[in-house]
């Protein structure tokens, strides 16, 4: 597996090789987004690592470059900002994933490995299940017709839901993607979101879309009541 680093910290990206080196990957860099997104262009690659904030292009713009030019690689988002809105814009973009700085090694090697076996996975911009449809670039939820506010907090819980539509997610799971914070398992924070997320998208509604999965997680799915 080759990967791709687009990563102008020096030490950063030397620590990244030795770690995906030693774990049996081929890794090349590039300290600046004019260079990495040449690289990217003109090779294949089956990952890439990619920082926001770089000299020249930022990863924002590697990112749009790449997508719309139909290169599939799995790409993910290593990166210091760690606002909501940056973690929803990355998504949009196509990012497979978003982790934030500082980061565990561990963590990121279970992530490239949990991407890479499903494959790289596109979203289209607008997203259905059942009656619901998610507008990623107008950050708006339609059900029934019936269009339903939600903070930016809530629309990515909701987006990484629907994202992973059938797949029961735990909530270490969800706080990591959602809130980059490790919450213990029986965390009380997860069931406030997820109480007030029904609250606005199932309450309403006839169809149940968010099911507990009791000691597991949560799930959307639209089978079953």
């Amino acid at each position: 597996m080759r990967v791709l680093i687009i990563e102008d910290d020096k030490k950063t990206a030397d620590y990244l090789v030795k770690g995906l080196s030693e774990s049996g990957f081929v890794a090349d860099t590039a300290d600046n987004g004019g260079d990495g997104l040449y690289l990217a262009n003109t090779r294949d690659y089956d990952l890439l690592i990619l920082d926001v904030m770089l000299p020249g292009r930022d990863g924002w713009y590697i990112i749009t470059e790449l997508r719309k030019h139909g290169k599939s690689m799995s790409i993910i988002f290593l990166t210091a900002r760690d606002a909501v809105q940056d973690r929803i814009r990355g998504l949009e973009l196509g990012a497979d994933d978003y982790l934030v700085k500082p980061f565990s090694f561990s963590e990121l090697l279970a992530r490239i490995h949990t991407i890479l076996r499903r494959g790289p996975i596109r979203h289209p911009d607008v997203l259905n299940i059942a009656d619901m449809e998610i507008d990623m670039p107008r950050h708006r939820v339609l059900r029934c017709g019936i269009e339903i506010d939600l903070t930016s907090r809530e629309f990515l819980l909701l987006s990484l839901l629907v994202r992973r539509k059938g797949e029961v997610l735990s909530k270490n799971l969800i706080a990591d993607q959602v809130w980059d914070i490790n919450f213990e398992s029986d965390s009380n924070p997860i069931e406030v979101a997820i109480r007030r997320l029904r609250k606005k998208v199932d309450d309403p509604f006839e169809k149940k879309l968010i099911r507990t999965v009791r000691g597991v997680g949560y799930v959307l799915t639209d089978k079953g009541c």
